[in-house]
């Protein structure tokens, strides 16, 4: 989670008349809506040892929470270096703010055009990389395993 965050989702809340906390736990069975979908940002390999240096993720999963009493938090799942597999923490960009106070004002019932994703993936995305896919919060994923799934139920006599 980003707490540092919160003053960049605040700033777009106060736009609108909302003011939130942070919610410091996280804790997914306290919550009274939680929504599912992704941001951009970039990782950096911390291993020594790993010469893979930085990346983008068009496609980081991300679970948006609210609670109640006008909290909220917003949990960043992290990916792994795919030389090396080790862990990493993402570098966020202002999509992170964009989405979660979207959302938010969402669930307040603020009337909203729908936010313009720009961002297209250079390369296809790589669920064994992905903890948002591993923990089942990532649209990207669940995309995959539905067209996977489509596919093997597909029947040459269907055509």
């Amino acid at each position: 989670m980003f707490p540092l965050m919160h003053n960049n989702v605040s700033r777009l809340l106060n736009a609108d008349g909302l003011h939130f906390t942070f919610h410091n736990l996280d804790d997914n069975a306290s919550c009274i809506q939680t929504y599912d979908t992704s941001i951009i940002g970039r990782f950096s390999c911390h291993n020594q040892k790993c010469r893979s240096g930085e990346w983008t993720s068009m496609k980081i999963a991300i679970t948006i929470r609210m609670y109640e009493g006008k909290q909220y938090n917003a949990k960043v799942y992290y990916q792994r270096c795919k030389a090396c597999n080790l862990l990493s923490k993402p570098i966020l960009d202002d999509s992170y703010a964009k989405r979660v106070a979207y959302r938010l004002k969402k669930w307040c019932e603020v009337e909203l055009e729908p936010p313009e994703f720009s961002g297209q993936s250079k390369s296809p995305h790589k669920k064994d990389f992905c903890e948002g896919c591993k923990a089942g919060h990532c649209s990207e994923g669940r995309r995959i395993d539905e067209l996977v799934r489509n596919f093997s139920n597909f029947s040459m006599r269907e055509i």
